[in-house]
This record gives structure tokens, C-alpha cells and sequence, in this order.
């Protein structure tokens, strides 16, 4: 772990430098990569003042914090930076034992139609521009396009209709009302 230490508006003491890396070393277990730590320690009148920015490939972590000691201020901008990685090392650590991802099903674990399940999570966000047309242009774009289901406004009504296929082959029209 590569650490900086810099200093606004205050002398650098050697005690601070050294406590904030001994810090910053506790919290190694939760990074695997090697990480570049830039800390800013600053002092305006009573408010000490900690920065800390962690980057790895891919990994951007922020913590600032201020109180009127400098130990505090570094104490728990530290304990902010350890629940950002906690909180990643669990989502990488759920999303690796995810049994849906593995292939493993049992039929315990299916819920109802419309209740969701403790740890479902969107995975994907997708913004539609709702073009205007009719239910043959619909029909005819999801057979030129393969998609399994089209967003559309109706041209004659200008409600947002889904037209998705059936698994028999067929085609079903949901149309939304305001």
C-alpha cells in the first residue's frame, strides 16, 4: 500500500504520519490489489480536518471527516473508508455465492409472482424512448429486431402499451392506462 501523507495549514508532525499509516495498514485485509492511499490532514482554527482517498484499478473510496482533535478526525474517517469496503467486499462476496448465478435452484427458494425476494437487486437499468406506432409496427419491429418485448406509445391513443411474445408462439399486448 502506497500512502501519502500531506498537510495544509500545519506543520507535518512526525506522530500524525505515522498513525495514520499504521491506520490505513489495519485495513489491508479488506483490499486484495495494491492500493494508492492520499491522505490530506488540515487545521483551520478548531477543526482538524482528515481526507482520505483510496484508489485502486477500479476502486475509488472517499472518507472526510473533521473534529476538534486531529486523532478523532483521522480515527473516524478511517472507520468511514473500512465501511465502504465492507460494504463492497459483501456485495463481491454475494455476488460470487449467488445460487441463481451458479446454476443451483431448489424450488423452496421461488417466491410468489409479486413478492420479492430479501436480496433481489436491479442489475440493469435501461431508459426507453417511447416512439409513437401503431400495434402492426410494434409486432413488426419485434420480429425484425428479435427483442421479446416492445415499449411503445400508441400512435391513436398515446397510452404506453408492452407488446411481449408468448411462450406459445403468440403475441400479448399490455396496455397501460393513466
Amino acid at each position: 500500500m502506497k500512502i501519502s501523507v500531506t498537510f495544509r495549514n500545519a506543520e507535518g508532525e512526525t506522530w500524525q504520519k505515522e498513525y495514520v499509516e499504521e491506520r490505513l495498514k489495519k485495513l489491508k485485509k479488506y483490499i486484495d490489489n495494491p492500493v494508492d492511499a492520499r491522505v490530506i490532514l488540515s487545521v483551520e482554527k478548531f477543526r482538524n480536518t482528515a481526507e482520505i482517498n483510496m484508489m485502486a484499478n477500479g476502486l475509488n473510496i472517499y472518507g472526510k471527516e473533521e473534529d476538534k482533535d486531529m486523532h478523532l478526525a483521522i480515527d473516524n474517517a478511517i472507520e468511514k473508508i473500512e465501511r465502504q469496503l465492507k460494504k463492497r467486499k459483501e456485495k463481491v462476496r454475494g455476488f460470487k455465492t449467488n445460487p441463481s448465478r451458479s446454476g443451483e435452484f431448489d424450488g423452496e427458494s421461488a417466491t410468489e409472482e409479486g413478492e420479492e425476494s430479501p436480496d433481489a437487486q436491479v442489475v440493469e437499468t435501461r431508459k426507453v424512448v417511447l416512439t409513437p406506432m401503431s400495434i402492426d409496427d410494434a409486432v413488426l419491429e419485434m420480429e425484425t429486431t428479435k427483442n421479446r418485448f416492445v415499449i411503445y406509445r400508441d400512435s391513436s391513443t398515446e397510452n404506453v402499451n408492452v407488446i411481449y411474445r408468448r411462450e406459445d408462439g403468440k403475441f400479448a399486448l399490455m396496455e397501460i392506462s393513466r
